[in-house]
């Protein structure tokens, strides 16, 4: 039997490289629409965090991140297709250029993101010092992939109306394509910048009026109506299976409750929302912990510790003695922990900062300091190389990494590390994954839905511990 399901129309937003103001017009455009009674579903394609936090907060509701390296094709479908239900339209901001990936067939660009999902493409050019060049850029970009649909432009950075008539001019000369909107230079202090393009959403002070000013940059320099009424022209309903796909993993002891802690606040906060619905859909009760706020950790089985910028909070992570001594005692205890990056920092010793020595939990005996320049950047693929509390030996694992965290000293024996890096830094020496007990840290993010031993995982670990609570 087939039904009709609901086809959400939907659109790439893609510049040409990174940096070319692609967030800020996404942000615009899915605030704007929102703002207009617009049910917008947004997404983010790659790894990035902060940008789907401020689209989160733009669209007022989650934003799922969408990657072909992490996750299998069919999967990403399957999640563009899920999440964007009940939707009006979805709002999906690229990365990078929008032919750039990782090899020379482009596998995991935004252009062939926009191909498996069906959807077109607007292209934002910075149009920074120059004019009719843009054109060429243009059409190349048409040219290079005859199977992307770039449906329109938006002028990003221009100059003044003189500078906008001249490109316009020679865009709709050479290359027949509507300019759907041309933003001037913006202030940057609406939007600070620290190691990955924006501020956590979290961080900046003045988020909401932030939105409110992307708001006002999309409406008074993109003809949205008209934008709106190009992506949504084409909708139609399609056939599907009676039932939607589902991205959800079949638990057996669904009905043993496991209740799982999330260190999140302004100093963690990088979580997919699918590694958090994975372990709902296990059965875990997930409660929410900030070490920033709270003295002691309250009763929980297990507890995930996601990345963040700890570094610009030490101060304040430091002098919060009860918490840090309760998060060592449980791990001595066995409760299990696993974390990534920023909270692999909190698991260790102590992080320098300007010769200044702040302590940490010191569950690991790793000393961090900070570097000016990326210490590990982009993609990992990892093998499982010894017996560790949460992964098969020989398991493979992608994710990525980007850090500007070092390692002062540490002291590790080699079976300590449960990773042996195929693509990446990690740790040390091509090595990643340091545990003690039931504690793990890496400085390998995973994606739930590409690595899908790791939910269950901290979920059966969670239910061992809860049972030994009970001898």
């Amino acid at each position: 039997m087939q039904k009709v399901v609901k086809n959400v129309p939907g659109i790439v937003i893609a510049g040409l490289r990174g940096g070319s103001g692609k967030t800020i017009i996404s942000l615009g455009i899915a605030a704007a629409w929102k703002s207009s009674g617009i049910r917008v579903s947004p997404f983010k394609k790659g790894p990035d965090y902060i940008d789907a936090g401020w689209l989160s907060k733009a669209a007022g509701r989650p934003c799922y991140n969408l990657d072909t390296f992490l996750c299998l094709p069919e999967v990403v479908q399957d999640s563009y297709h899920i999440h964007s239900q009940n939707s009006d339209i979805a709002v999906v901001e690229g990365n990078r250029g929008l032919y750039d990936g990782i090899d020379i067939d482009g596998s995991t660009s935004t252009s062939e993101l926009a191909k498996l999902l069906k959807l077109p493409v607007l292209l934002v050019l910075d149009c920074t010092k120059s004019t009719r060049t843009m054109a060429a850029l243009l059409m190349g970009c048409m040219q290079f992939d005859p199977d992307i649909n770039i449906c329109g432009v938006v002028l990003n950075r221009v100059a003044g109306k003189r500078h906008e008539g001249k490109v316009r001019a020679n865009i709709e000369r050479f290359c027949n394509i509507p300019v759907f909107g041309a933003v001037p230079k913006l202030a940057a202090e609406d939007f600070p910048e620290r190691h990955m393009g924006l501020v956590t959403s979290e961080e900046h002070s003045f988020s909401e009026n932030a939105i409110e000013a992307t708001i006002k940059v999309a409406r008074e320099n993109i003809d949205l109506d008209n934008l709106y009424k190009t992506v949504t022209r084409e909708d139609k309903g399609i056939t599907e299976p009676d039932t939607l796909p589902s991205l959800e993993t079949p638990n057996p002891l669904e009905k043993d409750h496991v209740t799982i802690g999330i260190i999140r606040d302004s100093a963690f906060q990088f979580y997919y929302p699918d590694n958090l619905d994975a372990l709902k859909n296990l059965g875990a009760k997930i409660i929410f912990i900030s070490p920033l706020e709270e003295e002691s950790i309250p009763e929980v089985h297990a507890i995930y510790m996601g990345g963040g910028f700890p570094e610009t909070h030490a101060s304040k992570l430091a002098k919060n003695k009860s918490f840090r001594d309760n998060l060592k005692a449980l791990s001595r205890k066995g409760l299990p922990i696993y974390a990534e990056c920023g909270g692999l920092i909190f698991l260790g010793q102590s992080i320098e900062l300007s010769n200044i020595e702040y302590p940490m939990s010191g569950i690991f005996p790793i000393r961090f300091g900070l570097s000016r320049k990326p210490q590990g950047h982009g993609y990992t693929r990892v093998k499982v190389a010894h017996d560790n509390p949460f992964y098969n030996k020989g398991e493979i694992l992608k994710g990525h990494e980007f850090r500007y965290s070092r390692i002062l000293s540490i002291d590790y024996q080699d079976h300590e590390m449960a990773f042996r890096m195929e693509r990446g830094k990690g740790i040390l020496e091509k090595k990643d994954g340091f545990f003690k007990d039931n504690t793990f840290g890496t400085y390998t993010h995973i994606h739930a839905l590409g690595s899908v031993s790791w939910a269950p995982s901290l979920v059966n670990r969670a239910r061992v511990y809860k049972e030994s609570l009970k001898k």
